[in-house]
């Protein structure tokens, strides 16, 4: 019977221990490389670069926040504009019910532009 480690023939065989090290060691290159695409996923190299160039996230920042505010106020002026149109619509339809309620909201303010005058 040969020693372990050395083969029938006289060459050298692996060892176990060498068997369980290459699994290990394909082991970590596999959750090294899913590592390196979930980091490349999250985008961190542009976040550090953001990090390290503090002027580019500022300017970035104003010109997004600068963006929320036109789209805000286009939005809001869609949404106030069609209110107005569709009470315009009512109006020309002369209902009653309406009609008071229109009636009723101008006296209203009316009276709260005679007691608070700005």
């Amino acid at each position: 019977m040969a020693a372990p480690g050395i083969g029938a023939a006289g060459g050298i065989t692996p060892a176990p221990e060498a068997g369980a090290l290459q699994g290990t060691l394909s082991l970590l290159s596999e959750r090294i490389e899913r590592l390196a695409m979930d980091m490349d996923k999250a985008q961190l190299r542009e976040y550090v670069d953001l990090v390290h160039k503090p002027w580019l996230l500022i300017w970035r920042n104003f010109i997004s926040g600068l963006s929320r505010g036109i789209g805000i106020a286009l939005g809001f002026t869609f949404f106030a504009a069609t209110i107005v149109w569709m009470l315009q619509v009512l109006g020309k339809l002369n209902l009653p019910i309406v009609g008071d309620y229109i009636a009723d909201i101008v006296r209203i303010v009316q009276r709260q532009l005679q007691i608070n005058p700005y």
